[in-house]
């Protein structure tokens, strides 16, 4: 397996980009690492969003602690759930998560009901919830899309711009997510096959460090509670409705075989939209 990743473009050339690292005879791969340090930094900013806010951060380690667990049990059913050919005649490999195989998409769904559900029981705010731990989740989603460079998946078709990137064909993670259109513009250097893809995981790694920024200079400008996390929505569901258009990979509806990420990401911005407006009309009659 060849382990070099190149941006030619831009004139980078990485030489050796491992997966993994060994502790003795275990091996750790950089993809749990990362989505590990994405965790925590995303606990970390939910817990000063809530000092900030004269909330309790001990809510939120709480909250990370169950929400984590039933957001990695969401993303890997919802994954299986559009994957079910890969699974159904081997039901044990459902649990092989070291295998990969994990959608964003569940992991929210779980976490929004996991925090739904956190509310009611602790009594307290599930807007203010959604907006404070939302941030989190954005920057835990920044960093931990960065697993996929290492793991050479969740990549795009062909490109020929500025940030094409290269990687060699031996070293793709699953093989059916190389496109025709891929092998057609396939590249040799150095007597090593490359795919020249569009970087997917990071235009939505920057997209979503945009969009960060744009929360937390509205954050304290929100109306409502709730709000805050209904523009993570709303600007996420454009992010994603954009960058599933590129990917090899996508999960398809049966039957339609239109992307459920696609379909998904349009349903949340419009329904954010309205919701949002919805909330701010009913603010202003408050007020009056």
């Amino acid at each position: 397996m060849d382990y070099n990743i190149n941006f030619p473009k831009l004139h980078i050339y990485l030489h050796h980009v491992g997966q993994s690292i060994n502790i003795g005879s275990y091996r750790i791969a950089f993809y749990g690492i990362i989505i590990a340090i994405g965790m925590l930094a995303g606990i970390a900013i939910a817990c000063y969003e809530a000092k900030r806010t004269g909330q309790n951060p001990d809510d939120y380690i709480d909250l990370a602690i169950i929400a984590i667990i039933c957001s990695l049990i969401g993303a890997r059913l919802y994954y299986v759930a559009f994957r079910w050919d890969i699974y159904k005649d081997d039901l044990i490999s459902i649990f092989k998560i070291r295998q990969g195989g994990l959608a964003i998409y569940g992991g929210v769904i779980a976490a929004i009901l996991t925090t739904f559900i956190f509310a009611k029981v602790k009594k307290l705010s599930f807007g203010q919830l959604c907006d404070t731990a939302g941030l989190g989740l954005v920057l835990g989603q920044i960093i931990g899309r960065w697993g996929n460079f290492f793991n050479r998946e969740a990549f795009g078709g062909y490109c020929n711009n500025l940030l094409a990137m290269q990687i060699p064909v031996s070293a793709v993670r699953s093989t059916s997510d190389i496109t025709q259109e891929l092998m057609e513009h396939e590249v040799w250097v150095d007597g090593i096959q490359y795919i020249q893809v569009h970087p997917t995981f990071l235009y939505e790694s920057l997209s979503n460090l945009v969009l960060l920024i744009i929360l937390l200079l509205f954050r304290k400008h929100k109306k409502f509670n709730g709000e805050v996390f209904l523009w993570y929505l709303f600007g996420y569901g454009i992010i994603r409705f954009w960058v599933e258009a590129l990917r090899t990979d996508q999960l398809l509806i049966p039957v339609i075989g239109y992307p459920v990420s696609r379909a998904l990401a349009a349903v949340l911005v419009v329904v954010s939209a309205i919701w949002i407006v919805i909330g701010r009309r009913k603010k202003a009659k408050e007020t009056v």
